[in-house]
């Protein structure tokens, strides 16, 4: 049986799309194999988000092109975003790729595989805008998170046109995934043992707006959380535009629905939300992050900013910091601007140099970390409730958990020493007892 490696780049939205063609070729009879050495065919998923990103997947690219020559490799197939925008680009750069997949085809590469084998092995291309409609049933996964969480994708595309942004370019219109499909999906990782879901869309927040008429995740989350075995639902990358009092309710009613929220609110000065087509005032957003902490006083908020957008002056990113100064959210990401070919902001007067924008993400990292330190230690001496992710393999008895208040792979742990009960997956109290740096300390409650 023909070996074959999935790389999967980008956000975990992309990992649910790797995920379905992985099942999709197993069924096939493909062998997946984690040695790309030992694959025969390599699927690179790609993400052209920003210019780190696009560099990520180039070089990822690279490597697996030298797999050709020193392995197995005698196919390389490219596939998802930076396809989208850039196929023909790649096809003349890239000699070594022999397929090539848009985010139109995902679930073609079984197919085109099979045509590329019996075609003679004349290079494919295969992109178009032609997007396709959400299916009325959940595709089928080979799920690779640990087996305690799952990522649940709800929606593909985005309808919000930032100036700086290409995803609606490689990813098409807003297209929300049908209630009761989502809802199978969710009842069968259950039952299959996935105690919490993570929702993920390009927004969150918009879902449904296309298929309903109006902003439905409200009614999702209250499906979801009749889910018997469902413990945790969480939510990420909820735009700030949409949040309906029905939706902050449900939210903060529903016991399994953590009290923690992605928001990316990309920068706070007026102007330049402006300029980025951001559709929301600082004002606004104060009033929502208030609305929210009114509802859920302990809720943990995480957010992105970009620094260094065409036209920040020195006053606007004063303003940022001043702003993060003042509302005090829990964990921030800072991202240098990255001026995208084919968006309204790489036209725009005022590109800022990329040392100046480097030194104000650091600037801006340093002053957060600070908040931050500061917000975690104020949790010293709570009782939470905390899943165990990992066990360390450098340190005996240590485990790596969560609480409601941290997403897997880019929010801190709760580290426990000394426990020799609990294994991977379980929940168990635990008081936090110190900070170490960017992590909480907690120690088991018998």
């Amino acid at each position: 049986m023909t070996k074959i490696s999935v790389v999967s780049l980008g956000c975990a939205k992309n990992l649910v799309l790797s995920e379905q063609m992985m099942a999709q070729l197993t069924q096939q009879g493909f062998t997946l194999t984690d040695d790309y050495s030992d694959a025969e065919i390599i699927v690179i998923n790609t993400c052209g988000f920003i210019n780190d990103a696009k560099e990520e997947s180039i070089n990822t690219i690279l490597d697996m092109a030298q797999l050709k020559e020193s392995g197995c490799c005698r196919v390389l197939v490219v596939v998802g975003c930076l396809v989208q925008k850039y196929a023909y680009e790649l096809a003349e750069e890239l000699p070594e790729v022999d397929i090539l997949i848009g985010t139109n085809h995902y679930d073609d590469i079984g197919e085109l595989l099979t045509q590329y084998e019996q075609g003679g092995q004349e290079r494919i291309i295969q992109v178009d805008n032609m997007w396709r409609p959400e299916k009325n049933v959940p595709s089928e996964r080979l799920i690779t998170t640990p087996d305690h969480y799952a990522y649940l994708r709800i929606a593909e595309g985005c309808d919000n046109h930032c100036t700086y942004c290409v995803i609606p370019q490689m990813q098409g219109p807003y297209r929300s995934r049908p209630l009761e499909s989502i809802l199978s999906e969710a009842e069968q990782l259950a039952n299959e043992g996935y105690s919490e879901i993570i929702l993920v869309a390009q927004d969150t927040t918009y879902y449904g707006y296309d298929l309903y008429g109006h902003f439905a995740l409200a009614e999702l989350l209250k499906a979801l959380a009749q889910i018997e075995k469902l413990r945790w639902i969480r939510l990420l990358y909820a735009y700030p535009n949409n949040f309906t009092d029905e939706l902050i309710e449900v939210i903060a009613s529903e016991t399994k629905i953590c009290k923690y929220l992605d928001i990316p609110l990309q920068h706070s000065d007026d102007i330049v939300l402006k300029r980025m087509n951001r559709q929301i005032t600082q004002v606004e957003i104060k009033q929502l992050l208030q609305k929210l902490r009114d509802k859920m006083p302990d809720i943990v908020l995480r957010s992105t900013f970009i620094v260094g957008f065409p036209g920040e002056s020195d006053e606007q990113f004063q303003n940022l910091l001043d702003f993060l100064t003042e509302v005090r959210l829990d964990r921030v990401g800072a991202f240098p601007y990255s001026q995208e070919e084919g968006t309204s902001a790489a036209m725009m007067d005022g590109q800022i140099d990329d040392d100046e924008k480097e030194r104000r993400a650091t600037i801006l990292m340093d002053h957060q970390y600070d908040i931050m330190y500061h917000k975690h230690k104020s949790w010293i001496g709570r009782e939470i409730l905390v899943k165990v992710d990992e066990v360390s393999e450098d340190v005996e008895h240590l485990l790596l958990c969560r609480s409601q208040g941290e997403a897997p792979d880019v929010d801190p742990f709760v580290l426990v020493y000394g426990d020799t009960v609990h294994q991977v997956g379980d929940y168990f109290m635990v008081k936090i007892t110190g900070v170490d740096e960017y992590d909480y300390i907690g120690e088991m409650i018998s």
